[in-house]
């Protein structure tokens, strides 16, 4: 049986910490990481149709000085790259969410930090070295509980609220039910797949306690664990809420407001009007509902229309540095991960998501290199051979 032991200098490239993951984790948790909605068609199209973007060689362009910088939002990131919230990372890692936050922040970099995380906003702050911390945020249907964690992402610092809007309900997750993540005999299930994978059962299993969403327990208490996860969103999200509706968030919080889960233009100009700060081009990873555009075909038309009254941000598809800087050539000023730091904290912990940060960077690096842009802010759409059709 595995041990769950991986030697980072091993890893070589980003694609490498999904394997490593897969080995670790029991079936359960990779699968949730892994898998998308329905069919899983948009799921793969973010990966392809980012892949299949052609970046345009240039040589004799001196690069010797290379600014990978980025202003976002009142700070200078020293790469343009934020660690995207996701939901129970502290289940691929002990305390998880407080060993990626403490990666980014060593190299200057935000985490957000999901509504639905295991470690709460006090415990990232307190434990997480001194950073730039943000806060995503779902549509709850108790909007006391939203103005409470509001109030509570400020108390801890937060930088920026990224508020979710693409999540309503969940997505039908075919994965999720074959692998015992949701279902009737999931909690059993999960627990069998534990005993199969001893190096994540000693590390999360028995002493990543509590499993516990860590936001939630102020309200929920003893009902905020894992048992039925998937089915606590779905009774307490709120589908009915209406553009007209965020104004009180926007009243409320006084700090960078980011949408995240924009597809359409009409959406991103909404956002643009109700006076956000920033939008996320994202189908949540593909996700939600399958049969969407990946972000790589919308976020060209959403960064026209709207990318000089609000900071354009995306993700979905990332999986290298390469596709950093194919998201930035699209439109987009900085760039969301989620898959790729999950699968780097799982297979080695706080190591693993500073080892993916330093080949990211490594990859961005050749790339302007070879495409002849010496600083992030000239990365356009001169760099690419074409552009991806909008269907």
């Amino acid at each position: 049986m595995d041990d769950g032991v991986t030697r980072m200098d091993s890893i070589v490239s980003a694609s490498h910490f999904r394997e490593a993951a897969r080995r670790r984790l029991p079936r359960f948790l990779f699968d949730y990481a892994e898998g998308g909605a329905f069919d899983e068609q948009t799921l793969d199209a973010n990966v392809a149709d980012l892949r299949a973007i052609q970046l345009r060689q240039r040589v004799l362009r001196d690069v010797a000085e290379l600014d990978l910088g980025t202003h976002l939002f009142g700070r200078t990131h020293p790469l343009p790259v934020m660690l995207g919230p996701i939901g129970i990372g502290g289940m691929f890692r002990r305390r998880g969410e407080t060993l990626a936050a403490r990666a980014a922040h060593r190299r200057g970099l935000a985490f957000t930090l999901s509504t639905v995380s295991i470690c709460s906003l006090r415990e990232v702050r307190a434990l997480a070295a001194d950073g730039p911390l943000w806060f995503q945020l779902y549509v709850i249907r108790d909007r006391a509980f939203m103005r409470d964690l509001i109030e509570g992402a400020r108390a801890a610092g937060a930088e920026a609220l990224v508020f979710t809007v693409d999540m309503p309900t969940p997505g039908i997750r075919y994965r999720d039910v074959r692998s015992g993540m949701s279902g009737r005999y999931g909690p059993m299930r999960r627990v069998l797949q534990a005993m199969g994978r001893p190096g994540w059962a000693w590390d999360v299993g028995l002493h990543g306690r509590p499993h516990r969403l860590g936001n939630l327990e102020p309200v929920l208490g003893n009902a905020s664990g894992l048992d039925d996860y998937i089915g606590w969103m779905a009774a307490n999200f709120d589908p009915s809420i209406q553009w007209r509706d965020l104004g009180w968030i926007r009243e409320l919080w006084d700090g960078p407001l980011i949408i995240k889960g924009i597809l359409d233009v009409e959406d991103a100009r909404e956002a643009a009007a109700l006076g956000a700060d920033g939008i996320v081009v994202s189908n949540h990873g593909g996700r939600q509902l399958d049969g969407v555009s990946s972000t790589a075909r919308a976020l060209p038309a959403i960064a026209e229309a709207v990318g000089d009254r609000l900071t354009v941000l995306a993700d979905s598809g990332v999986r290298s540095g390469l596709d950093i800087v194919r998201m930035l050539a699209l439109g987009a000023r900085g760039v969301f991960l989620g898959r790729a730091w999950l699968y780097a904290l799982a297979a080695g912990g706080e190591a693993g998501v500073a080892r993916l940060l330093d080949l990211l960077e490594r990859e961005m690096r050749v790339a302007m290199t070879l495409t002849g842009v010496s600083k992030v802010s000239a990365i356009d759409r001169s760099i690419l051979t074409d552009l991806p059709d909008e269907r």
